[in-house]
């Protein structure tokens, strides 16, 4: 449960698959972009929940692929959900580049581009038995779900 120490080419490949639209949102951000103040707490949460994922992600062999059994599941659905998360990207980026597009739902999960890949980097620590991921996501998830839903309520 505590992981075994060791590269992750799995952890890096979700850190990729994070980071590359984030990048490019970065020249693309909303036109109506409202750069609130955001709550300090929440900014704390995030960012030392980004740090400890990013590590996490990436020291701990045990997200790399095994023999596949039911447990792979978990890791299924993880990736499954990042999936999700690059199509939330694609419609984004081919749309207008407006807040309610970068807010909106996407089948029924609200701010997906929030809660998609924290809950499929929560599922990669379950796959991984990795208790410093799980402990980790759920650091981030409080503030990273917790500042899009603040800027939704204010677009609102």
């Amino acid at each position: 449960m505590l992981g075994s120490l060791g590269f992750s080419y799995v952890g890096l490949i979700y850190l990729l698959m994070l980071f590359i639209p984030n990048i490019i949102w970065s020249k693309n951000q909303p036109i109506d972009y409202n750069n609130v103040q955001e709550n300090k707490i929440l900014l704390s949460f995030e960012r030392v929940g980004e740090v400890c994922c990013t590590c996490s992600v990436l020291i701990f062999s045990d997200f790399n692929l095994a023999s596949f059994s039911t447990w792979s599941l978990w890791l299924i659905v993880s990736f499954l959900l990042m999936l999700l998360y690059e199509i939330c990207w694609i419609r984004y980026f081919i749309n207008e580049h407006t807040e309610e597009n970068f807010y909106r739902s996407f089948c029924g999960i609200p701010v997906p581009l929030a809660s998609l890949p924290v809950t499929a980097f929560l599922l990669l620590g379950v796959y991984g038995k990795v208790i410093w991921l799980i402990a980790s996501v759920i650091i981030l998830g409080i503030g990273h779900i917790g500042i899009h839903i603040q800027h939704l309520k204010i677009k609102k």
